[in-house]
C-alpha cells in the first residue's frame, strides 16, 4: 500500500524479490571496499596513538579519525534507509553547548562517544563480513554453473570451487546443481539476515526516538522561556534607562512652562519648545523599541527588505549579501532577524569596530544560514543575562544552532542556523 502526504512524494516499496537482488549486491559491495575502510580507520587509531606525543600530529589524526567514523556512520544510515526505504534520521553531528575552542572539544568528546555513530559502525563491519561470504558465494554459483557441463569436455575431473582433490567429471552436474542451489540459498539467507541485523542496529526504537524528541522541546521550551524572559528584561531595562527619564524631563518642563506662562511668556515658550523637542525624541525611541520588539517589514516585505532597513540605520557601515530564494516561516526569520540586530548593537557599542559584515543564504537541507562578522577588538564572550545569550536563546527556541568566533584583536564573528521549517 502506497502512502502519500501533502509534503513527501510517494514511496514505491520494491517488492521481495527485487530487494533481496538489491541487499544481495549492497553486501557484495560493501564486502569489496569493506576491508579498505576499516584498514583505513585502523591506520589512523594506530598512527595517531603511536604520534600522540609528536608536536601534537597525534592528536590531529585522531581528530580526524572521529570525524572519519563520523562519515562512515552517516554513510551506513543512509544506505540502511535507502536500502529498505525505511524512515530514518540522518546521522548528525553533536552540535557544540558553549560557543570557542571548548565547545568544540566538548562536542568532539561527545561524538567520539556517540551510541548511534558507534551503532552505526559496527552494523557497517557486520555488513563487510556477510559481504565476504556473499562473494565466496557468488564465486561458488559462477564454479557451479561452469562444471554442470564438464561431461561435454574430455577431462576425466574437475577442480574444485577453492582448489583441493579433483571431482570425477560423471559427479560434476550433480555437483554443480547442488552448488547452484546451496549458493543461492546461502546468498538469500544473508539478505535477510542482513535485513534483520540492520534494522534492529541502525534504526532506534520508536521510544529511543520519542525520548530524543521530548528532549529536544524540552531544549526549545526552556530557550524560548529564557529568550522572553530576557527580551523583557531588555525591554524594561530601555524604558527604565531611555524613554522615562526623558518623559519626566519633559512633565517637569511643562510644569515650570506652566509656571511661568503669565509673567515670562518667551521663557515659558523656550520651555514649551524644550518640551515639545524631547517629546519627538522619546517618540523616535519608542519607535526604536517597538522595532525591537516587532519588526513590521519583517512580515510585510521579508528578510532582505528588513535587514536593508536594519543596515540602513546602523551606527557603522555594513556591507549586506542575501540570497534567497523564496521565505521561510516567521519564527526562522524572527531569530535570524533579531540575531543579527543585536550583532549590529554589540559591533557598534562594545567591539569599536569600522565596518561589518552581513551574510545570509539558504543552505541545503532547507536552513536559513547568517553569518555576522565585524573588524573590531575581539573578546565577546557570552554571559547570562547578556545579548550573546539572547541570540543563543531565541536561536535554540528556533530549533537552531549558535557560534561565535570572537578572539582578542578580533575579527568577531557569530553564525546561526535555523531550520526554514521551525
Amino acid at each position: 500500500m502506497t502512502t502519500q502526504t501533502a509534503n513527501t512524494p510517494p514511496v514505491t516499496a520494491a517488492k521481495p524479490p527485487l530487494r533481496i537482488f538489491t541487499t544481495i549486491l549492497h553486501l557484495a559491495g560493501v564486502g569489496v571496499i569493506g576491508g579498505m575502510i576499516f584498514s583505513t580507520l585502523g591506520g589512523l587509531l594506530g598512527t595517531g596513538l603511536g604520534l600522540l606525543f609528536v608536536a601534537g600530529v597525534g592528536a590531529i589524526l585522531l581528530v580526524g579519525l572521529v570525524y572519519a567514523l563520523f562519515g562512515v556512520g552517516w554513510f551506513e544510515v543512509a544506505r540502511v534507509g535507502e536500502l529498505y526505504r525505511t524512515p530514518i534520521a540522518p546521522l548528525a553531528l553533536r552540535r557544540r553547548d558553549r560557543p570557542g575552542f571548548g565547545g568544540w572539544l566538548r562536542s568532539l568528546g561527545r561524538q567520539a562517544i556517540d551510541g548511534r555513530m558507534w551503532r552505526a559502525v559496527a552494523n557497517l563491519a557486520i555488513t563487510a563480513i556477510l559481504g565476504l561470504i556473499v562473494l565466496r558465494l557468488a564465486w561458488t554459483l559462477v564454479w557451479s554453473v561452469i562444471i554442470s557441463f564438464a561431461p561435454l569436455t574430455s577431462a576425466d575431473s574437475v577442480m574444485g570451487p577453492f582448489g583441493g582433490g579433483g571431482i570425477p567429471v560423471a559427479w560434476a552436474p550433480l555437483v554443480g546443481i547442488l552448488g547452484v542451489a546451496a549458493s543461492v540459498v546461502g546468498m538469500v539467507g544473508l539478505a535477510l539476515l542482513h535485513r534483520t541485523l540492520s534494522l534492529s542496529i541502525v534504526i532506534r526504537s520508536r521510544e529511543t526516538e520519542l525520548t530524543e524528541k521530548v528532549r529536544t522541546s524540552t531544549a526549545q521550551r526552556e530557550g524560548a522561556v529564557r529568550a522572553a524572559d530576557l527580551e523583557r528584561t531588555r525591554i524594561e531595562r530601555d524604558l527604565h534607562d531611555g524613554v522615562q527619564p526623558r518623559l519626566v524631563s519633559v512633565g517637569m518642563t511643562l510644569g515650570l512652562a506652566q509656571q511661568k506662562i503669565d509673567n515670562d511668556p518667551d521663557t515659558a515658550k523656550e520651555l514649551i519648545a524644550e518640551a515639545h523637542t524631547s517629546t519627538k525624541a522619546a517618540i523616535t525611541e519608542l519607535r526604536q523599541l517597538a522595532r525591537g520588539i516587532h519588526a513590521s517589514v519583517l512580515d510585510d516585505r521579508g528578510l532582505d527588505a528588513a535587514l536593508s532597513a536594519l543596515a540602513g540605520r546602523s551606527h557603522i557601515p555594513v556591507h549586506l549579501d542575501v540570497r534567497m530564494e523564496g521565505r521561510c516561516s516567521r519564527e526562522a526569520e524572527a531569530a535570524v532577524y533579531f540575531s543579527i540586530a543585536e550583532s549590529l548593537t554589540n559591533a557598534a557599542k562594545h567591539s569599536r569596530a569600522s565596518e561589518a559584515r552581513v551574510t545570509v543564504r539558504i543552505r541545503e537541507g532547507n536552513t536559513l544560514w547568517a553569518r555576522v562578522e565585524d573588524n573590531g577588538m575581539g573578546g565577546a564572550q557570552l554571559q547570562p543575562g547578556g545579548g550573546l545569550d539572547g541570540i543563543a536563546n531565541r536561536v535554540l527556541a528556533a530549533g537552531g544552532t549558535f557560534r561565535l568566533d570572537s578572539p582578542q584583536g578580533g575579527p568577531t564573528s557569530l553564525e546561526v542556523n535555523v531550520p526554514c521549517a521551525s
